[in-house]
């Protein structure tokens, strides 16, 4: 029991330097994937992409559970809504012909796009 205690310091402490050495990653350095890197990525990158926001969105409405946030406080109950219906497939297939139809907006986020484009709509038909 005390050989425990006497590692979990060292690495405790280990562990802080390196994660401060490292250069934990800050908002400012997550790059914002546009419609260029959606169309340069293969399918397979495209449907991480989706995983990696579904699961997002799953993670923080799990982790509100029966007390969601109010709209004005969270966009993600909006997302889901707006989104029903859809499935990972259909969302990268809609991306995919989306930016076919507009090459011009390219530099558009995905996320926009899929705010804008499908969301947005869906909320309209929803209510």
């Amino acid at each position: 029991m005390v050989t425990n205690w006497r590692w979990r310091a060292p690495v405790f402490v280990a562990c802080i330097l390196l994660a401060l050495v490292s250069g934990i990653a800050r908002a400012e350095e997550v790059p914002l994937v546009t419609g260029e890197h959606w169309t340069k990525s293969s399918e397979e990158m495209k449907k991480a992409y989706l995983v990696g926001i579904a699961n997002i969105v799953q993670i923080e409405m799990t982790f509100e559970g029966a007390a969601p946030a109010p709209d004005a406080q969270s966009i993600l109950p909006r997302m889901v809504k707006g989104l029903k219906g859809h499935t990972l497939d259909s969302v990268r297939e809609a991306l995919n012909k989306w930016y076919a139809e507009h090459p011009e907006q390219l530099q558009r986020p995905v996320i926009e796009t899929i705010w804008f484009e499908m969301v947005v709509p869906g909320l309209k038909k929803a209510s």
